[in-house]
């Protein structure tokens, strides 16, 4: 079982930059890989980027790669993602979730956080 709990959202001018955090509670934190994924108002929730348990491998939606990067603490159970570049397409609830395997598929994520609001103003 792993609780997860998102932080670091809030308002910011279009171009800004904000790092969302998402503290893992739980011994086996490592074993699970990592995901980010946001909803906006009125659409399906959607892939942004992924991770893998070593934090080796990573995977990106083609609409964040090279302006988001997703990265791992194991030893602080902390999953980041720092978002550079930020348009107001970008305006959405943020969630992290858990999964076993590294995956896109949000079916496929076991355990998710309550969301964090990003809002991003033009």
């Amino acid at each position: 079982q792993v609780q997860l709990v998102e932080s670091g959202g809030g308002l910011v001018q279009a171009g800004g930059s904000l790092r969302l955090s998402c503290a893992a509670s739980g011994r086996t934190f490592s074993s699970y890989a990592m995901g980010w994924f946001r909803q906006a108002p009125g659409k399906e929730r959607e892939f942004v980027a992924a991770i893998n348990r070593s934090g080796v491998t990573t995977y990106y939606s083609d609409s964040v790669k090279g302006r988001f990067t997703i990265s791992r603490d194991n030893a602080k159970n902390l999953v980041y993602l720092q978002m550079n570049s930020l348009k107001p397409e970008d305006t959405a609830v943020y969630y992290c979730a858990g999964t076993k395997a590294l995956t896109t598929a949000p079916a496929l994520y076991n355990y998710w956080g309550q969301g964090t609001q990003v809002t991003v103003s033009s």
